[in-house]
């Protein structure tokens, strides 16, 4: 039995390193064809890895400067979008989202943001709810270590220095943990999804033979709002509301 249990591990182990490899592989193969500007031949590369469940900020970068070579706007917005889900503090996929939203032609302007939404946009949604929680591990284990340097230092000076520090920590430390949990629970209840059709006719109601709202175009990225059969209902940055079939966006 304990034999059985050995070839398993050791059949499944294999497996992830083979999967790692291949992916890897096909990483670098990518890359190349994408320097000597066989782009279609790339996406079809990175589009394997994708199906091997091997998804990182990079692959979607590169999938996304890929599809903005071949100038296909949705594609390239919405891998810019991934990548930055993943990493919202990957510059280069910020600066490249900035160029490709230049070729949409829908020209939506955002409502005015508070100050502290500004702050949350500008520093604290640069990090993932992933990174914030690393943050807050590494506060938990420098909080320990401060409260352990307090308990067992016997200068007054030094027991001061600690105890104010760790109680500093703490704080950091909790501040970090609500952080992390809400923007853990921004990422699961915010729906964004990117227009995929060339254009798109929102209507008032979730109806064929509703009036129509507003036209968008594909590469308008829209807030998937609540879903009714095969309609969705969206929202802009600019606060207009309307419905538009699930076909014409792409989750992301």
């Amino acid at each position: 039995m304990v034999r059985i249990f050995y070839l398993l591990v050791l059949f499944v182990l294999s497996s992830l390193n083979l999967n790692a490899q291949s992916a890897n592989e096909l990483f670098e193969q990518g890359n190349s064809q994408y320097k000597d500007g066989k782009y279609t031949e790339a996406i079809a590369s990175y589009e394997k890895i994708l199906s091997l469940d091997n998804v990182s900020a990079e692959l979607y970068f590169n999938l996304g400067n890929c599809y903005y070579k071949l100038n296909k706007v949705a594609p390239s917005i919405y891998n810019y979008e991934k990548a930055l889900k993943l990493d919202p503090s990957n510059s280069d996929a910020q600066n490249n989202l900035i160029f490709a939203k230049r070729l949409t032609l829908d020209r939506i302007d955002s409502l005015p943001k508070s100050l502290l939404q500004r702050f949350n946009e500008n520093y604290i949604s640069q990090f993932s709810y992933n990174q914030w929680g690393f943050i807050t591990v590494l506060f938990s284990f420098i909080t320990a270590i401060l409260f352990l340097l307090y308990y067992f230092y016997s200068g007054s000076n030094k027991k001061r220095l600690f105890f104010t520090t760790s109680i500093i920590s703490l704080l950091l430390l909790i501040t970090s943990l609500s952080i992390s949990f809400n923007q853990y629970t921004k990422s699961k209840n915010t729906i964004e999804a990117i227009v995929f059709n060339p254009e798109v006719s929102v209507k008032n109601e979730p109806t064929k033979d509703a009036d129509e709202a507003f036209i968008l175009h594909e590469g308008t990225k829209v807030l998937v709002l609540d879903k009714v059969d095969d309609w969705s209902k969206i929202r802009l940055s600019d606060g207009k509301i309307g419905w538009l079939k699930i076909d014409n966006i792409k989750i992301f």
